[in-house]
Order: C-alpha cells, then sequence, then structure tokens
C-alpha cells in the first residue's frame, strides 16, 4: 500500500487510526529462517514476465510506500537514489510511492507530485536511474479524497469525495459535484501521458485503503444517487472505471496499467466490498474490460483465505476470476502487518516457502514487497541467493531516512 504518509513522526495518529479501524496485533510464528533457508527454492521469484509488450525481470515489485521526502511536492537526487538502490538490489519492478495527480489530491506537501514541470523533471531523473540499474518502474497514481492526519500541511477546506464522508457516519466534507470529479478524472488521465511520456513503464492507479477512488467502492462513503453512485458495487465503480478509461486513452493500448484495490479500509480492517466470489466477480471484470492489465491485490498477511472453503487468497480469486496478471502483497518475510509494526518489533520470518508455494501453483504472478525492502535496499539479491538468515528485520526506525 502507499503508507498514506506512516512517518515515524506521525506513528501515533496512525496508532490511533488503525486501533479504531479494528486492528488487533497479530504475528506469524513462521519457522526458524535459517532452518528453512535450507528447502527455500527463489527459482520461481526470478523467472521473467511479459506483461503486453513489457517483459519484467522478474516477479519481485518493490510495493508503493509513502516516504514523505519531496519537499514541495518535487522528487530529488535523494529520492532518485532511493529507487536505484532497490532496483541494484535485484527488484524487478518498482512501484513509487503514491503520487499526487492534481492540487485537489493531497494532503502534504512532502509527498511528491506526478504534476508541474518541477516534479516531472525530478520523475525523469528517478526514471533514468532505476532505467540505468536494469529495473522497471511505474508510478502509482494517488488522490486521498477525505483522508488527513492531524500534522497534515495543505489545505483540505475542498477535499473531493463522494459525499463528505472520509469515515462511516462522520460527514465532515461535502459531496463533489459532477463537474470536480470529471475534472479529477481528466487528471489521471493527463498523470498517465505524462508517465509514458517521461519513460515510465507503466502506471498504477490507487484504487485501496479507503482513499478517494475506494470512497466511491464504498457504502459507507458512498451515498450518491446519481451516475457515480447506487445501491451496489457495479453502480457505484463507475468512477473507477471512467478513470481507468480515461487512463488508457491517453497511452498506448500495449502500455500496462496496474490497478490496487482492497476489501480492507483504514477506516475499518473488517470492511470487505465483496463478501463471495460471485460479487467480486461482478466488480472485477467491468475493471479489465475498461482496460486493467496488472490487479494488484492489497491485503495484509498474503497467506490468509480471502473466501470460506478454498486457500485462495485474494490475488488468487482475482486471477481466477479475471485471467489477468495479479500481484500479491502482505507481510512477504515479515511477522507482523504493517500497521502492527507501529506496536511491536518485527523480525524476519520464512513465510516466503509458503509464498513461492502459492505462486507455484498459480495463485499469482507477482509479490509485492514494501517495509522488508525500505529496511534492507539487497533483498531481492539476498532471496536469490538464499541467504535469508542475512535479511534486515524492518522497524519503525527505516522509516526516518531514504
Amino acid at each position: 500500500m502507499s503508507s498514506g504518509g506512516i512517518t515515524s513522526e506521525n506513528r501515533e495518529a496512525y496508532m490511533e487510526k488503525a486501533s479504531k479501524a479494528g486492528m488487533k496485533i497479530e504475528t506469524d510464528p513462521g519457522q526458524d529462517v535459517a532452518l528453512q533457508s535450507e528447502t527455500f527454492d527463489p527459482a520461481l521469484l526470478f523467472e521473467p514476465l511479459r506483461v503486453n509488450a513489457l517483459d519484467l525481470p522478474n516477479r519481485l515489485v518493490m510495493a508503493p510506500m509513502t516516504r514523505n521526502m519531496s519537499p514541495g511536492g518535487v522528487p530529488g537526487a535523494d529520492v532518485a537514489a532511493y529507487y536505484r538502490r532497490r532496483a541494484e538490489g535485484g527488484i524487478g519492478t518498482i512501484v513509487t510511492e503514491g503520487t499526487f495527480v492534481d492540487e485537489t489530491a493531497g494532503f502534504t506537501s512532502t509527498v511528491p507530485r506526478f504534476f508541474g514541470a518541477e516534479a516531472l523533471a525530478g520523475w525523469k531523473h528517478v526514471v533514468d536511474e532505476v532505467h540505468a540499474a536494469g529495473a522497471k518502474i511505474f508510478p502509482q497514481f494517488w488522490h486521498v479524497g477525505l483522508m488527513f492526519l492531524p500534522a497534515d500541511d495543505l489545505d483540505n477546506s475542498n477535499a473531493v469525495s463522494p459525499s463528505g464522508y472520509g469515515r462511516p457516519n462522520e460527514l465532515t466534507g461535502k459531496p463533489a459535484s459532477v463537474k470536480v470529479l470529471e475534472d479529477t478524472i481528466l487528471a489521471f488521465g493527463r498523470a498517465a501521458a505524462s508517465a509514458q511520456q517521461l519513460g515510465f513503464d507503466g502506471i498504477q492507479i490507487h484504487a485501496a485503503h479507503g482513499y478517494l477512488v475506494d470512497q466511491f467502492f464504498w457504502d459507507a462513503t458512498n451515498h450518491r444517487e446519481d451516475l457515480y453512485g447506487g445501491k451496489d458495487l457495479v453502480a457505484r465503480s463507475r468512477f473507477a472505471l471512467d478513470l481507468v478509461r480515461a487512463c488508457r486513452a491517453a497511452t498506448s493500448t500495449d502500455f500496462p496499467i496496474s490497478f490496487r484495490f482492497s476489501q480492507w479500509k483504514q477506516q475499518d480492517f473488517t470492511a470487505r466490498l465483496a463478501a463471495t466470489p460471485a460479487e467480486l466477480e461482478r466488480f472485477l471484470l467491468p475493471l479489465a474490460d475498461a482496460g486493467v492489465d496488472i490487479f494488484d491485490c492489497s491485503t495484509r498477511r498474503f497467506w490468509e483465505p480471502e473466501f470460506e472453503g478454498s486457500d485462495l487468497n485474494l490475488a488468487g480469486w482475482t486471477k481466477k476470476i479475471t485471467g489477468k496478471i495479479t500481484a500479491t502483497v502482505g507481510s512477504v518475510s515479515l511477522n507482523t502487518d504493517l500497521f502492527s509494526s507501529f506496536a511491536t518489533e518485527s523480525r524476519v520470518t520464512n513465510n516466503m516457502v509458503r509464498l513461492v508455494e502459492m505462486l507455484a501453483r498459480g495463485d499469482f504472478d507477482l509479490v509485492d514487497i514494501g517495509r522488508a525492502v525500505i529496511a534492507d535496499p539487497d533483498f531481492a539479491n539476498k532471496v536469490r541467493a538464499g541467504t535469508l538468515h542475512e535479511l534486515t528485520p524492518y522497524s519503525v526506525a527505516a522509516l526516518a531516512t531514504l
């Protein structure tokens, strides 16, 4: 996930929000890394993958993780070096931290923008550095909607939202007009065109975790009765469909579009968009038809089944339903999920044996790694060498520096 501005400084605010959302401190005991290293075969993780006309070097993806280190919204040389180090460390594809698509999209001035000459020039340098190190790179396009923290420093008085609800039963804003929503869709399209012009290899649309696009999906935050609302999930998907179509129209037909979605929300960890596989199918197939090439299926713990009666996780079900390339994510190599890691120390655990078993079975095609790659730029090279015992454990302190 884009961590939504999670930093060591606003840790307490996030912990409070996570507690209200129903977070429980859960850990995966796993087995001793040294013992499992003897049976761990990483070969499948390093097979190439073709997406449309794009060849990805391997199956490992750096997940989008917000770093709040782009003053004025401009990614600098330090940001470019940060991403290059992960490419040099063996990651095949990088999805950048979330980037704001227009002036209404953000909540803090230190998250990078994807508009304006200075910010785009910064991103061009990032692309060149990552490509020089042999990896592919997608920017993640982000609009937070009505989702803020006390420390945020941008004006949010005119925040865009479906119905003025950032959380269930908490009216804190106003519904956006259709004109504002159309302008927002156009902003995503402009960002997609800019990405291809700058040499990015594809794009990712952030439609997860309770931010703007996800606020349209969720009946607790979308009470609209016009074309962008409705009583069922399919009807409430119109905004996302128009957004995907705008990005597809702004780019070449084979330019990969990745779409990140989740069942859970930061406002409610127990929320679910789709309660059954049939409902998930009705949600996903129109998105696939609209132009999504990759579904990035965000879960907090990748090994957990999504529906009763099957051990498939969300990515597994999504691949089964759509036939599209899917990515899984959630505590890969770590014993705690993102929010739990603020309250308890994370340690390396070899849940990657199970990960490779699921990959071999065909449950998904790509694996996103977030915190573990922040902590250890050489994560992929160490996994490839089978030296899992050398992986650096994640700690909140890792957020303090690039």
